[in-house]
C-alpha cells in the first residue's frame, strides 16, 4: 500500500511515517499543501494522510483536487479542531475519513489500512495461489500450512503479484507500489528481493519472470486454489 503525509508539522509527518513504515506500508511526506498536490498527481497513492492547515496549498483546496480528479486514492484528513463541525465540513470535501489532533497512533493505522483496502478494486479476503495463503489482516503467509516468515518488502511483491490475479507487474510498478520515493528508479533492489522470495515461498515455483515485462503469478495457479 502506498501513502502520502502531507502535514507540515515535520516531527509529526516523520513520526506518522515511521510509524506506517513498520507497519510495512510504503509512505512518501511532502511538508506542504503545493509539493503535496504536485506528489498526488504524479505518483499513484492508495490513500493521503492530509493536514487540513497548510502552507501553500490548503488542505480543502488538495482534498477538492483529489476527489474532483476521479481518482481512487483516499483521504484521511487531520486538523487540530475536533468539533462536529468541522468534521462535517471536512467530510463535506469529499475527504473519506477525519481524525482530529492529538490522536492514537493505532487509530491511525487502523483507518489507514481500512482506507487502503477501499481503494483498491474488491479481491477475496484471503489470497491464494496453489497452497499458498496470503492474509493482508493478519500480514501472514503460509505455504502448505507452514508459515513463511518474509520481510515487509518481501511481503508487500508478493500481495501485489496475487492481487494482479495473473496479470504481469513491472519492475517498475513494484517499485511505486511497495517502495517509497527515495528509491532509486535504477535499483536491483526488486530483482534481488524476488529471489529471497522466491528462495523463502520454496518449490514448485509459483512466480514467472517475463523478460522485458515484468514478473506475475499465472493466474491457472490462482484458479486451482479457489
Amino acid at each position: 500500500m502506498r501513502v502520502l503525509v502531507v502535514e507540515d508539522e515535520r516531527h509529526l509527518a516523520d513520526a506518522i511515517a515511521r510509524g506506517l513504515r513498520r507497519h510495512g506500508l510504503a509512505v512518501d511526506v511532502a511538508y506542504d499543501g503545493s509539493v503535496g498536490h504536485e506528489m498526488a498527481f504524479v505518483t499513484r497513492y492508495d490513500v493521503v494522510v492530509l493536514d487540513r492547515d497548510l502552507p501553500g496549498m490548503h488542505g480543502d483546496q488538495l482534498c477538492a483536487a483529489l476527489v474532483g480528479s476521479g481518482a481512487l486514492t483516499r483521504v484521511l484528513m487531520l486538523t487540530a479542531s475536533g468539533s462536529v463541525a468541522e468534521r462535517v465540513e471536512g467530510l463535506r470535501l469529499g475527504a473519506d475519513d477525519y481524525l482530529p489532533k492529538p490522536f492514537a497512533f493505532d487509530e491511525l493505522v487502523a483507518r489507514v489500512q481500512a482506507l487502503g483496502r477501499r481503494a483498491t478494486p474488491v479481491t477475496p479476503p484471503v489470497l491464494r495461489a496453489g497452497d499458498l495463503e496470503l492474509d493482508p489482516a493478519k500480514r501472514s503467509v503460509t505455504r502448505g500450512g507452514v508459515l513463511v516468515d518474509l520481510t515487509n518488502k518481501e511481503f508487500g511483491v508478493l500481495e501485489e503479484l496475487l492481487r494482479a490475479r495473473g496479470g504481469v507487474v513491472s519492475t517498475e510498478e513494484l517499485l511505486e507500489r511497495v517502495w517509497d520515493a527515495n528509491t532509486d528508479p535504477f535499483t536491483t533492489i526488486v530483482r534481488v528481493t524476488m529471489r529471497t522470495l522466491r528462495m523463502k515461498i520454496g518449490q514448485p515455483g509459483l512466480i514467472e519472470t517475463l523478460v522485458g515485462a515484468g514478473y506475475r503469478i499465472p493466474s491457472a495457479a490462482q484458479d486451482g486454489a479457489a
